[in-house]
């Protein structure tokens, strides 16, 4: 599976990575679905060494600043445990008004996220933008006023209050 688009192998790059669920379908508005996220980053943070600087969960795209040393086996990882478990979920929920618009593979499963994703490398220099502009999503649909009032986001970290992941908090500046 070739889950990007900008594929980079380059070791420790900070990239930026957007994830969108197929038909923007809002699969994200059961807790449940954006728990198996964080298990899954958890898991990343455990197993690969990813590093989290920075993280939203919009109801139907996400969106996360990470570096790792091998991006493209642990994104890979990422999109298909997550997949596999939400399909799970959605299944054993008799969620069907997700899984009949989800579209199916040659062999027939469903998929749950579009192809490919958004991969960008991020420098040191504009660090401090880009975990503005992921954290200002929810702000600018009009779901808060300020970005750490947004529960699955990880401005609440930079804001001083305790996230519902644990990330590696970037120490330049953030404007939000």
């Amino acid at each position: 599976m070739n889950a990007s688009r900008n594929a980079m192998t380059e070791p420790n790059l900070t990239h930026h990575l957007t994830c969108v669920v197929h038909e923007l379908l809002p699969l994200f508005s059961q807790p449940q679905l954006v728990a198996i996220v964080f298990d899954s980053w958890r898991l990343l943070r455990a197993q690969c060494g990813l590093r989290l600087y920075a993280y939203v969960i919009m109801e139907e795209h996400l969106h996360f600043l990470a570096r790792v040393e091998r991006l493209d086996s642990c994104l890979e990882r990422f999109m298909e445990e997550t997949s596999d478990r939400m399909l799970a979920f959605l299944e054993q929920q008799r969620l069907e008004r997700f899984l009949k618009r989800l579209p199916r593979d040659a062999e027939g499963r469903c998929r749950v996220w579009q192809q490919p994703v958004e991969q960008e490398p991020v420098g040191e220099g504009v660090m401090g933008k880009v975990i503005d502009y992921i954290h200002i999503n929810p702000v600018k649909r009009g779901y808060v006023e300020r970005a750490e009032q947004w529960r699955y986001s990880s401005a609440r970290d930079y804001a001083g209050e305790r996230g519902l992941v644990e990330i590696d908090r970037w120490g330049g500046e953030s404007f939000v």
